[in-house]
């Protein structure tokens, strides 16, 4: 089926090959620095990974690659600002998870997400894992579910932000496993975990990197990971489809442009990604961030963010997460 984002696509590389640009416009891009934007501030793992990749992107091309952060309203900064800039290849969004479910959460945006932005490649995974408190009566997920359907008020887990991945993925659990639950927002994962340590809460669903020395230590327990096969951050961990529960989720960070930017240009800006997470030091440098290279091109990535807004979108109306 050929959706509104794929059509939009095919236009916006059939505009480009007009007299506005000219193909060795794009042999020679850049010709001077390109601005990379992060919808979140420094040091957290969508920044992070973007400077991996933007110093391959560097050493390639020979031009500067910056990263310029624009956190804030769940992404929406960061989108719009990319949507209102020139498409003149000179300026791309490092886009994360919430891009799929900002529509659904917040109604009219003041971009289109369908229009204003063309999905140029997918490059990162960010799985998340269930993870508890290894003081707790469980061992297993079966455990845990049973443990929850046994109290009252069911199952609490802290997350990292209203409307995030690893809540989202928690809204999914309850429903998959039929059991209660009870999400309690905090800003960002070390908080989180610090009430995971406390005994404040039964779990989180979010990244392990913060978690490893925890685990290590025995005062925290993995009890699955939500990705679709078994991560190479955690082996150990069973999927929770392994375990009987059809709950797949996880963050996602991907390259977006305007969306009337030059074919020419996305198809060199592809190449650079793809050459990027082939290289084996970048997926190592990923695997420390609790990250995974995974590419997919410019329509696949458009069909996998469909794909997601229609997945969230559903758990976001039945758990009455919408806002509008």
């Amino acid at each position: 089926m050929i959706t509104r984002r794929t059509l939009l696509g095919s236009m916006a590389v059939a505009a480009s090959f007009g007299p506005a640009f000219a193909a060795s416009s794009g042999e020679e891009w850049p010709v001077r620095p390109v601005k990379m934007i992060s919808p979140y501030g420094p040091g957290g793992a969508n920044d992070i990974s973007l400077r991996i990749l933007t110093d391959q992107f560097e050493q390639r091309a020979g031009k500067k690659f910056f990263v310029e952060n624009k956190p804030g309203a769940g992404t929406r900064i960061a989108n719009e600002t990319v949507a209102r800039a020139q498409p003149d290849g000179y300026t791309f969004l490092y886009a994360a998870a919430p891009y799929a479910t900002a529509e659904t959460l917040f109604g009219k945006l003041s971009y289109d997400p369908h229009k204003d932005l063309h999905p140029v490649a997918m490059a990162v995974l960010a799985p998340i894992f269930l993870i508890v408190n290894a003081k707790g009566p469980y061992k297993t997920l079966s455990d845990f579910i049973a443990y929850g359907k046994s109290k009252t008020e069911g199952l609490t887990f802290a997350s990292p932000g209203a409307g995030s991945q690893p809540h989202l993925a928690a809204e999914l659990l309850f429903k998959v496993a039929g059991v209660k639950g009870i999400n309690i927002q905090f800003r960002g994962d070390a908080t989180a975990y610090t009430e995971l340590l406390a005994g404040r809460v039964d779990a989180t669903l979010t990244a392990i990197s913060a978690a490893l020395p925890h685990i290590k230590n025995g005062t925290l327990r993995v009890l699955g990971c939500a990705s679709a096969k078994r991560s190479a951050i955690y082996p150990d961990a069973p999927t929770l489809l392994e375990q009987g529960q059809d709950v797949v989720a996880g963050g996602w960070y991907g390259f977006l442009s305007p969306a009337a930017t030059p074919a020419a240009i996305i198809d060199k800006m592809q190449t650079e990604i793809s050459h990027a997470l082939s290289e084996d030091s970048v997926k190592k440098k990923l695997i420390v961030q609790g990250l995974e290279a995974h590419y997919l091109p410019g329509i696949e990535f458009g069909k996998f963010i469909d794909g997601e807004s229609a997945k969230w979108g559903n758990i976001i109306r039945e758990a009455g997460l919408d806002q509008h």
